[in-house]
């Protein structure tokens, strides 16, 4: 335990696009997110740095914000983001986004086990990897080996 003072949590992450107007329609017409800031990045002015949000009002924790680099080109590595995910109640809402995501051209993992959680993948339009994870079981378990089993969420004892 460290004596550093306490965080509220994740306030928002930040990336980078290629077209804020591509990101945007992904975004509002594609995850039915709002669009509740549109501005400039102060340390690059010119640079346009927009806030998305699941609710209308943006409140910090859930926000993704995108600085627009026309020209940029990355490779994911040191320092990058592997993928980032969202939070959805249960598999049969994970199912319904699966649905959701395939009827509007995106082209989505099947649900995926993944011990703690299920999800299913896909990318926006510059090919970061997006992934929606369903609430449980969840991770107040651990394996005696990292990796080695899948916990049931029914087994005697467990709590979510």
């Amino acid at each position: 335990m460290t004596d550093a003072p306490p965080t509220t949590g994740l306030h928002h992450v930040t990336n980078i696009c290629t077209d804020m107007d591509e990101t945007t329609a992904f975004y509002e017409d594609v995850l039915g997110w709002h669009t509740v800031k549109r501005t400039q990045n102060y340390d690059d002015p010119g640079t346009p740095h927009y806030y998305f949000s699941p609710t209308p009002t943006g409140e910090p924790g859930a926000n993704v914000t995108y600085f627009e680099y026309p020209d940029s080109q990355g490779t994911p590595g040191p320092g990058a983001s592997h993928h980032f995910a969202f939070g959805v109640e249960d598999e049969e809402t994970l199912r319904e986004w699966r649905d959701h995501l395939e009827s509007h051209d995106v082209e989505v993992s099947e649900v995926k086990d993944r011990t703690y959680f299920k999800s299913v993948y896909f990318t926006d339009p510059d090919g970061l990897v997006f992934e929606l994870a369903t609430r449980g079981p969840g991770f107040t378990r651990d394996e005696d080996e990292p990796g080695s089993e899948v916990i049931d969420p029914f087994e005697e004892g467990y709590e979510d």
